[in-house]
């Protein structure tokens, strides 16, 4: 199916790629499906992208990447709601606020977006870890461990 991306025009993309949120994203519940798209070959980068319009399309990193000993427990209601039967099937994303200078750019720690990669089912789940903030700098050179 054709649709229209914020950052890399008109792509095809195939019915199996859509990822599904049932319940929408926060601030956007009418968008129920997304599909994930690299910026580079690395997909250091991706963006969660709406199928439905150029909007919205959330860039995304692999918090782990970034923060040394990120940890967050899923709830069971969760974990039933997208079907996780293994802990291999889940990615986990944070949102990024891309700034200028790069370097300044921050993520959303509290709020990642778990995706079950086999049923193509997802949700932004808030953590209760309070460790965590919104806007996290990714591109911090003393993690967050040795500040402590």
């Amino acid at each position: 199916m054709q649709i229209e991306s914020k950052y890399f025009g008109e792509i095809d993309v195939k019915e199996e790629a859509i990822i599904h949120f049932p319940q929408g994203i926060p601030g956007f519940v009418n968008e129920k499906e997304f599909v994930l798209l690299s910026f580079e070959e690395s997909g250091l980068f991706q963006v969660l992208q709406s199928t439905t319009g150029i909007d919205p399309a959330f860039v995304v990193v692999d918090p782990f990447l970034f923060v040394k000993n990120y940890q967050f427990e899923l709830d069971d209601s969760t974990i039933e709601q997208l079907e996780i039967k293994e802990e291999k099937d889940v990615l986990v994303l944070a949102i990024v606020t891309v700034k200028e200078p790069l370097i300044t750019s921050t993520a959303n720690l509290h709020a990642p977006v778990v995706i079950n990669q086999t049923a193509k089912l997802a949700k932004q789940y808030i953590t209760k870890n309070q460790n965590y903030t919104t806007k996290e700098l990714i591109f911090n050179t003393t993690s967050k461990e040795e500040v402590e």
